[in-house]
Formats: C-alpha cells, sequence, structure tokens
C-alpha cells in the first residue's frame, strides 16, 4: 500500500483559451503532482509510520520526491528501510540513482555510519506539537559578512511578522531581540545559506522580550495558559 502517490492538481489555466493546461482538443482535466513538491508530505507519513504505536516495526519504502541523497537519507533517518524512485529518473534518467548511492556512501563514509545505523535515528525527535519545549528560548542573527544586503529579511519581518529587524540608512540589518519571538521566517526567505541562524539563549539569561528567565523544560500540557492544564485547573 501507498502512503502517498501523485496528488489531483491543475497545473495552470490558458488565459487565451480558457482551458486548464495540458490542453487537449480545447479541453484539460487534472494532472499528477508528484515530485520534491510532495516530498514534505511523505516524510511526515513515514515518520508517522515509524513511531506510531501499532505500526512501530513495521517495513517502510520511502516514496515522494527521492531526487537527490539527501532526500533518500531523510526517509532513511525517519525509519525507512529503502526507497523508490520515479519522478527523478523520468527527469534525469537512471544514473540519477548511481549519484544518489554514491552521494550517500560518501555521508555515511563522513559520519563513520552504516546504512542501519541511519535507519530510524530521527525518529525519536518527532514528536507532538504540545509536547515542544516552551522555554527554548532563540534569537535570529545576522552575519553581516555574509549579507547581500537583499532586504528579504527585513521586508518579511516588517509586513507581515514582529517588525524585529532594523535596517540603518546603509542597508545593514540588524535584530531586534527584545521583539525577536524567533518564527523563523526571516531565515526561511534568506537567500544566503546560514547567513541568518537562530541562537539559543542559555537557561537563567533574560529574554529582553518577555523579561522572564530561560527556564527548565516544559511544554503545552502543564502550561497556565492551557485550560486543561493541571496548573490551570489548580
Amino acid at each position: 500500500m501507498s502512503l502517498i502517490n501523485t496528488i489531483n492538481s491543475i497545473t495552470g489555466v490558458n488565459l487565451d483559451s480558457f482551458s486548464p493546461e495540458p490542453m487537449i482538443d480545447g479541453k484539460g482535466t487534472h494532472g499528477g503532482y508528484c515530485g520534491p513538491a510532495v516530498k514534505p508530505i511523505a516524510l511526515n507519513m513515514v515518520a508517522e509510520i515509524a513511531r506510531g504505536a501499532e505500526t512501530r516495526g513495521l517495513p517502510i519504502s520511502g516514496i515522494g520526491g527521492v531526487t537527490t541523497w539527501r532526500d533518500a537519507a531523510e526517509f532513511f533517518a525517519l525509519g525507512a528501510g529503502n526507497v523508490q524512485v520515479c519522478t527523478a529518473a523520468m527527469t534525469y534518467g537512471f544514473k540519477v540513482v548511481q549519484e544518489m548511492i554514491s552521494g550517500l556512501s560518501q555521508y555515511l563514509d563522513e559520519k563513520d555510519m552504516t546504512l542501519s545505523d541511519l535507519v530510524g535515528r530521527a525518529t525519536p525527535n518527532v514528536t507532538d506539537w504540545q509536547f515542544l519545549n516552551l522555554n527554548y528560548v532563540t534569537k535570529a542573527h545576522i552575519d553581516e559578512a555574509a549579507c547581500i544586503k537583499c532586504g528579504r529579511c527585513y521586508a518579511a519581518c516588517e509586513d507581515t511578522s514582529h517588525q524585529a529587524i532594523a535596517m540603518s540608512a546603509d542597508r545593514v540589518f540588524s535584530v531586534k531581540d527584545d521583539e525577536c519571538v524567533a518564527c523563523n521566517l526571516c531565515v526561511n526567505v534568506c537567500p544566503v545559506e546560514d547567513c541568518i541562524t537562530m541562537v539559543p539563549m542559555a537557561k537563567g539569561a533574560v529574554d529582553p522580550r518577555t523579561g522572564l528567565k530561560v527556564g527548565d523544560y516544559a511544554n503545552w500540557t502543564t502550561h497556565p495558559n492551557n485550560p486543561m492544564s493541571a496548573k490551570a485547573a489548580e
């Protein structure tokens, strides 16, 4: 059984003939959305099977957007025992599989791991949102040396987030720690890898945004704002 196959989708509409594309004799229909676009959905499904109480231990074959060795490694890390490739082979030919094997072998050698060591390595770190540590505080940091001054982080944060990035007259960007909520939006929109990173605050340090000290692990199930928590019931 396949957890994910292609997803019914329409790639676009021809605004001259007013028909879906691709068009056959003036008409069109849905196609199958596949490849890298469905990889996040497939990874989640593999993780849910690998960590589920009733499904844990079942053999899993990872499919959905496997294009590079890194994609394959991510599926293995979440519990897949092997992976399958379709769209990538259709796009690049069967040699893409050899490139995956080569890249994965090099990665395992560098990590001094076997494939068996990799399978399921990330599964224990997948949890439900309510168990995430609410006392884990990070702040965005911009590497000025790596910054190309495109301003995407500033625009995104200023217009759609928390106005936590300042821009000087000569376009030097800096983070306002007293406004940053660690939403990661700036990291996601930055075109330069590792130019913006999230730096954790040490336990006991005072968060300039809230004025509170960074504390021990605590999650939503015990948070006083949760009406169902034990603390809220007291």
